[in-house]
């Protein structure tokens, strides 16, 4: 069985959760967009075709068996689970979601491939009935857990819209083959455990999402103090994991709570040890935001007044920066909210974005990148033209019509669970 390994956000990617916009985002509509946490209402069909592509991808260069479906996930992880263990699960989703007793029936007796589509969709299409609500943003597959060095961390939403894929997550993270070893080894760290991440004496709760986490490099992780991760989750992540002695430092990111950053991943990524792609105004300029490092071995705290300024000082002093929308306005601002800077590194040098964010992409090809679009590259891959273990410095440019509409980019529809 592979492992689960993930030392850095630039090391070549070999497995990788993702989930292909299902049915239930059909549902969305105007009205119940803003609960459902979705941006717009999407042309569900060709949301599909250019997710497609974006899995055709990663599939030439992780290869089919290692790009793994999260619905197909919870269907197998319903096979290993015991019947006491498949009853009590149910019988919480029933419960969360206000359905009748009888319905647990219903649900008990599915075949466990149909079973996880109802659970995902929402929809029984032998009662043509919907009995949940859908959720859209399980295409985002980043925030609900983070592989960090050789264990799991299941992340605890902010909003009730996703709790239905926090427990699908954790359906899989208890029950699915490829993570026994780390539930046996307990190297699954769970933030929903209240008896680990307890609510603070003035009634804080945890709340942490996966676009804010990253591991930057063997020492360091990173957090965004966020819209929708807060400063007392932060901490408490912190103690455990200094604790398990994963990482030598804990590096908080301040950001703006608001909608349009909403994760650190809006702001940048990282595509190479010595080239990041940022919201300038931001992350290299320090606009609204400051960086504290905590030591595990040390009791003071070392602020920085950018993240830019951290990287260049504690991680790579040639450090340079590709600005989102060239850096320039209007664009910076419109490409940040349509995801020109929020990327997933394939391999170093080698990422994924958007096709629309051009004025990101042509400060790609300041930067000495080739920019090439997804389309182009499959038909080169295919016809044996292009080699993806060969190519360097590469943006492959994603169709993005609908996908961005959603408001989440490559680095989101991706958790990583193997890099090497």
């Amino acid at each position: 069985m592979p492992r689960i390994s993930v030392h850095s956000e630039i090391a070549a990617l070999r497995r990788v959760l993702i989930h292909r916009p299902d049915d239930g985002i059909a549902r969305v509509s105007p009205k119940s967009a803003e609960v459902l946490l979705f941006d717009d209402i999407v042309h569900l069909p060709k949301m599909k075709e250019e997710h497609d592509i974006f899995r055709q991808v990663l599939e030439s260069f992780l290869g089919k068996n290692s790009v793994l479906e999260m619905e197909d996930l919870v269907s197998e992880s319903f096979d290993y689970c015991k019947k006491d263990e498949k009853k009590v699960f149910l019988q919480r989703i029933v419960q969360f979601e206000e359905l009748p007793d009888s319905y647990f029936d219903i649900l008990y007796g599915l075949p466990h491939q149909e079973l996880a589509e109802v659970l995902v969709t929402g929809y029984y299409d032998k009662m043509d009935f919907y009995l949940f609500q859908p959720i859209p943003n399980f295409i985002f597959t980043r925030d609900l857990a983070v592989t960090l060095k050789d264990h799991f961390l299941i992340t605890k939403a902010s909003k009730e819209a996703r709790e239905r894929e926090n427990l699908l997550m954790r359906l899989v993270a208890w029950h699915h083959p490829i993570f026994a070893k780390a539930k046996k080894e307990s190297r699954v760290i769970n933030m929903n455990d209240v008896n680990t991440f307890p609510p603070s004496r003035n009634g804080e709760q945890v709340s942490i999402e996966g676009g804010d986490v990253m591991v930057i490099q063997e020492d360091y992780l990173m957090i965004g103090n966020s819209e929708r991760t807060t400063e007392y989750a932060i901490e408490s992540l912190k103690n455990v994991l200094f604790e398990k002695k994963l990482f030598k430092y804990i590096v908080q990111v301040n950001i703006p709570a608001e909608r349009s950053y909403m994760h650190l991943d809006t702001l940048f990524t990282m595509i190479d040890k010595d080239l990041i792609v940022a919201h300038k105004p931001i992350i290299y300029d320090g606009k609204n935001s400051n960086v504290l490092v905590y030591s595990r071995d040390e009791e003071d705290i070392v602020v920085y007044n950018s993240v830019r300024a951290f990287f260049v000082d504690r991680i790579n002093k040639d450090m340079d920066f590709v600005f989102g929308g060239n850096g320039e306005s209007p664009y910076q601002e419109r490409e940040q909210w349509t995801d020109g800077c929020n990327l997933v590194t394939l391999r170093p040098g080698v990422a994924l974005s958007y096709d629309r964010n051009i004025h990101t992409a042509q400060a790609f090809r300041d930067k000495g990148y080739q920019v090439i679009t997804a389309q182009n590259f499959l038909e080169k891959y295919r016809s044996e033209e292009l080699d993806p273990k060969s190519i360097k410095k590469t943006i492959i440019a994603m169709p993005s019509a609908e996908l961005s509409r959603a408001r989440g980019g490559s680095h989101c529809m991706t958790c990583p669970i193997e890099r090497i």
